[in-house]
């Protein structure tokens, strides 16, 4: 039986058994379509193509969530919204490597028990989230990457597509001038090309208390030699206990030196920060005093919320029990956060 997305989502995860006796709580979903978004970046039709893909992503992920299914299957499929929508850094719409190929990175973490899968370096897995989670379950390790990862998928019956379908004009054009540039030895003009941002991320909180985070990326544009940087790395891009939830998007290498996800939770543990306190020290600050810059979705067990970030924009947003999705791109953009 080939693994659809539908399907798998339909699996039931270690974490609904391990949360049972927990005491109901409210569902909340954030997302992130990743940072370093410039408002000279974006015209009218590609910020509203943002937001409806945002909305899009939420109410998915909220349908899990409300039909009572665990965090993981709300990240899952909010994430897949992502990754078919060309508009952001992860699956369809991922940036161009030096030799013009897309190569793919994921993560998943699951809070309740604290399994994670991951895949890095892949080129025809049309849902890299969907291969991390079959990583996850359905193996005894966590991370496999190349061909390796692509030969595990076609075990495990994952959709895998020519990597034509991974071309975006938009993408391409990136590419080009990114390579011109360094031709002529000129200092990148397009921040995401120059700053190494994209991803898209989910943290969620299903109704038995239970946590989860994922990410996927395209990863930098022009990138060499094989280069991963934090998304499918738990600990620095992801990373989901049984008290917090993480997913970054932004400079990886600088992620990946802090543990930048693990350190904002460890923080809200030892420290007792809040999830906007403990974001802002490691995502606003941290990062930035080592040369970096991005942002990040974090996620409490008790339902608070932070979206830090230290760039002009960042696609973000909430949905809870209610059902209605909140979105922002930009500083200052108006988004009431959960529990305000």
């Amino acid at each position: 039986m080939k693994l659809t997305s539908a399907v798998l989502l339909g699996l039931a995860s270690l974490s609904s058994a391990a949360a049972v006796a927990a005491p109901a709580t409210s569902p909340l979903l954030v997302i992130h379509g990743g940072a370093g978004v410039e408002r000279g970046s974006l015209g009218p039709e590609e910020m509203q193509a943002a937001r409806t893909a945002l909305e899009a992503a939420l109410r998915k992920g909220h349908e899990a969530l409300a039909a009572g299914r665990p965090a993981m299957d709300a990240v899952t499929a909010a994430i897949i919204v992502l990754e078919d929508d060309p508009t952001f850094n992860a699956g369809r719409g991922a940036v161009f490597t030096h030799d013009g190929r897309n190569e793919l990175d994921a993560a998943l973490m699951d809070g309740a028990t604290q399994r994670a899968g991951a895949v890095a370096g892949v080129h025809t897995i049309r849902n890299p989230i969907l291969l991390a989670r079959a990583v996850m379950e359905h193996s005894p390790h966590v991370m496999m990457v190349g061909q390796g990862a692509e030969m595990f998928a076609a075990e495990q019956q994952i959709e895998q597509v020519d990597p034509s379908y991974f071309r975006t004009e938009k993408r391409w054009q990136q590419l080009q001038r990114a390579l011109r540039e360094e031709a002529a030895g000129q200092a990148h003009a397009d921040l995401e090309t120059a700053r190494h941002f994209g991803t898209v991320g989910a943290v969620a909180l299903d109704a038995q208390g239970g946590l989860a985070a994922g990410t996927s990326t395209g990863g930098m544009t022009n990138k060499r030699y094989g280069r991963v940087g934090d998304s499918p790395v738990i600990g620095a891009g992801t990373w989901a206990d049984a008290r917090c939830a993480v997913s970054g998007t932004g400079w990886g290498e600088f992620y990946l030196r802090l543990a930048a996800a693990h350190e904002i939770c460890a923080r809200m543990h030892y420290l007792g920060e809040s999830p906007a306190a403990a974001g802002e020290e490691v995502i606003v600050r941290q990062v930035p005093g080592l040369g970096g810059d991005g942002g990040a979705i974090v996620l409490s067990a008790d339902g608070r919320a932070a979206m830090p970030f230290n760039t002009e924009g960042m696609y973000r947003g909430w949905i809870g029990a209610d059902g209605v999705p909140h979105v922002a791109i930009f500083t200052g953009d108006a988004l009431q956060m959960p529990n305000e």
